[in-house]
């Protein structure tokens, strides 16, 4: 089982053929303290990350998410970004799970759901 979830679902890792344009063309520039790995090729001009638990855009950092991008030159490795004190740590996407934000006044944050039959949608028409 484990392999064809390798073959066929990228959510859950790396494809077969990632992990071979990897370990053909990959040289590895770092890792984060989730665990990601950092790869580019030969020229620098590709760049990507092989993520230790599920494949989420949310789990890389902002340090790193800028040298992916190609807005630094240097990884967090060689050259890191400077910190501020009054910075927080990186949250993960938390939409659709319980810990998702609910600002003040919203039914959910109220503890109750949308009413299941509103008044039917009418479209404005000019006059």
């Amino acid at each position: 089982m484990a392999i064809l979830r390798k073959i066929f679902t990228w959510w859950n890792g790396t494809t077969i053929g990632t992990s071979l344009f990897t370990s053909r063309h990959g040289e590895k520039v770092g890792e984060d303290r989730q665990g990601n790995v950092y790869y580019r090729n030969a020229d620098d001009t590709r760049r990507w990350v092989i993520y230790d638990t599920e494949s989420e855009a949310s789990n890389v950092s902002a340090e790193w998410y800028g040298w992916l991008h190609h807005t630094f030159e240097e990884p967090p490795t060689v050259a890191p970004l400077r910190t501020w004190p009054w910075q927080k740590d990186r949250l993960p996407n938390r939409t659709g799970t319980d810990e998702a934000y609910r600002p003040p006044g919203s039914l959910i944050a109220l503890g109750r759901e949308a009413p299941a039959t509103q008044k039917p949608y009418s479209a404005w028409t000019p006059e």
